[in-house]
């Protein structure tokens, strides 16, 4: 326990400002410097303590709760921190949550930090990172600091922490855009959502294919003996049946309501699930490691403990005992259904919906699965026609393995596109799809195999059917990974990453496409729309954005739409999703007409916000058209893949800029 303490510790603390408070309420901080020598300083920094509040010391390791001072990346190439005290009080005992000994400040404390810097004396910035602790509660916690330079090398306290004006306000809030009165009235987003009936019907062909996983499938005539063997009539097993079907899909349901939840306190949860770092790389790692699973290195189960209370209260012949019956199959089944209900949560995500697109999905999911238990309560007979279980379900689990690896690569690309760190480029993604394609094709052939299969002696049907599948689809994708005019695959279009974002660079094969004229730079499509007359479409676009790129790949070639795009638009490209880091000047806070207070510390947090205040929007891809003086020319219109309707779209703009023209 005391090292799981310590872990949860190191993570809160490692965090960042995005997780922990800038400022403690139990904690009043006070800043001060003094020149020590040449380009040698010693930074104060007081802390005053509510009672019973207990502050860490800086001499606590890093894998304790301790206190440290971290400059930032600009301050820290500037000067270093060469040592650190602190003043006071410092106690030492046994902390009985940590099992452990601690050293610890009360009331109040002084922690000093000398800095030496590197050349002349410049503004130094950073957080104070620390832990304070009273009783059992721990709260990880960060307070921001400056320290101004002035002429004669001296430092003094400056305004600490991201700082919101009326003129960095302005930068996303732009007054002049009118939603709600374009010159043409022609556009307007909605429409082009996905529907969740298509979310709901995707979430129930992922219940088929759970139920033919070796946690589910051998469930089936087990459960519904139970219930017509076990029943006092055939009507009573039948409604028992009804009803374990039912709770299986209520449970699956009841998955989503977390999501409405955090939804409500934060409309932007979706997007931030599709196009977070961390949350991609989690389901990448957790991908290969279900892969592997289904590959037979290892057994994912939850613990035994819940499916044993679970599975104890289904022995009850109530309506609760049924519940947890249901409830049981769900645990239980989790190893095989998992994965799948990773991709739906995925899915829903990148499908810039709400939570109830995946409502929509874990509904279906739960009516595929229950569906089953309840038919064949009502029918047994149809028992019979079920195949046998065996070695075909561990097929079965292998190629969902092999199909797992796939779309941790997609997650991977996710999180590698919007932080451009260039190790999934498009023909990489490719090459590593063809060669999964190419193994799952020769172990459905039964040339390769795992050490718990058995060897194929004859091909069925079914497998051979599966084999041409497989391999028809990976000699369709080796095109990808050419330089040629095949390599824009259109079944792959919005999945893999985009034709720019490639080994052979803006060559051959990404002609027909149409490059942005200003990337992420909003104020100079401004001042470029303005020096040429034109207006300015604007493409609230992300990296990783799946129909954004069908957009891109499948509409703007087209030649009409090319040509009204090139020779008559300023497009400007604001990626809402992009995790480069704003110069430090330009990183301020800013404050909502609602009074919400957001961190605009990154490109993509600048142009999701403006994005959102300005055209009550979240959901990318989004295009709007202004004139140079940003009067709305259209309504806005987001994913639109008709081509003739977006093309319209594109000639109202033109329209109604020349009635501003004029």
């Amino acid at each position: 326990m005391k090292y799981l303490l310590h872990l949860i510790v190191s993570f809160l603390l490692l965090t960042g400002p995005a997780a922990i408070a800038q400022d403690s309420s139990q904690v009043k901080w006070d800043f001060s410097a003094e020149k020590k020598g040449e380009g040698q300083y010693i930074l104060h920094f007081k802390a005053k303590l509510n009672p019973g509040w207990k502050l860490f010391s800086v001499t606590m390791g890093d894998d304790d709760p301790n206190t440290r001072i971290v400059l930032d990346s600009i301050s820290d190439a500037r000067a270093t921190v060469t040592a650190l005290g602190e003043n006071g009080s410092l106690r030492k005992g046994k902390d009985a949550t940590l099992d452990m000994e601690v050293k610890y400040f009360e009331n109040e404390a002084d922690i000093t930090a000398t800095i030496q810097y590197k050349g002349k004396v410049e503004d130094v910035k950073g957080n104070i990172v620390y832990m304070i602790a009273k009783g059992e509660e721990f709260l990880p916690e960060e307070t921001p600091f400056r320290f101004n330079a002035d002429p004669s090398g001296n430092l003094a306290v400056g305004k600490a922490g991201l700082q919101t004006s009326a003129e960095a306000v302005s930068q996303l809030k732009r007054d002049r855009i009118d939603l709600q009165n374009p010159v043409v009235k022609i556009g307007g987003v909605g429409a082009e959502e996905k529907s969740p009936w298509m979310i709901f019907f995707l979430g129930f062909l992922g219940g088929l294919v759970a139920l033919f996983t070796p946690c589910v499938f051998p469930m089936i005539p087990l459960t519904v003996s139970f219930f017509t063997k076990g029943a006092q009539d055939r009507k009573k097993g039948i409604f028992n049946a009804a009803m374990y079907g039912f709770f299986i899909f209520l449970i699956y349901v009841l998955f989503s309501v977390p999501f409405h939840i955090a939804g409500a306190a934060e409309p932007e949860i979706f997007n931030n699930i599709s196009t977070n770092v961390w949350l991609n790389l989690i389901f990448f790692a957790i991908f290969v490691v279900f892969a592997l699973s289904f590959f037979g290195l290892y057994d994912i189960t939850l613990p035994s403990g819940l499916a044993s209370k679970a599975d104890s209260k289904a022995n009850k012949g109530t309506m609760l005992g049924i519940f947890f019956m249901a409830l049981t199959l769900v645990v239980v089944s989790f190893s095989c259904t998992g994965p799948i209900l990773g991709t739906l949560l995925a899915g829903s995500a990148s499908a810039g919906g709400s939570a109830w697109l995946l409502t929509a999905g874990m509904a279906g999911f739960g009516v595929s699965l229950a569906l089953p238990f309840a038919l064949f309560a009502m029918f047994p007979n149809w028992l019979n026609s079920l195949p046998k279980s065996g070695g075909w379900l561990t097929s079965v689990k292998v190629v969902l393995g092999f199909v797992e690896l796939a779309l941790a690569v997609k997650f991977l690309s996710n999180a590698d596109l919007v932080t451009h760190w260039g190790i999934l480029h498009r023909e990489t993604f490719f090459l590593i799809w063809i060669i999964i394609g190419l193994l799952t094709t020769l172990y459905l052939l039964g040339v390769i195999r795992f050490p718990h299969d058995s060897p194929v002696k004859k091909l069925g049907p079914v497998r051979i059917i599966f084999a041409v599948i497989f391999g028809a689809f990976t000699l369709y994708l080796i095109p990808g990974v050419t330089n040629t005019k095949y390599a824009r695959l259109k079944l792959m279009s919005g999945f893999a990453p985009p034709m720019s974002y490639s080994w052979y660079g803006n060559t051959a094969h990404h002609r027909g496409s149409v490059e942005p004229d200003v990337i992420n730079d909003y104020e100079k499509a401004l001042e470029l729309a303005k020096a040429q007359n034109k207006p300015i479409l604007i493409d609230f676009t992300g990296w990783a954005c799946v129909n954004c790129r069908n957009m891109e790949e499948n509409v703007w070639t087209d030649p009409e739409v090319h040509g009204l795009i090139k020779d008559n638009y300023i497009l400007v490209s604001l990626y809402t999703d992009d995790r480069a880091k704003l110069a430090d000047e330009d990183q301020f806070l800013f404050k909502s007409p609602d009074g919400k207070e957001k961190k605009i510390v990154t490109i993509g947090n600048k142009y999701a916000t403006m994005q959102t205040v300005n055209f009550v929007n979240n959901s990318q891809p989004l295009y709007v058209l202004i004139s140079p003086d940003e009067q709305l020319l259209t309504y806005p219109v987001g994913y639109t893949p008709k081509i003739s309707e977006y093309a319209a779209w594109l000639r109202g703009g033109l329209e109604g800029f020349k009635k501003v023209s004029q």
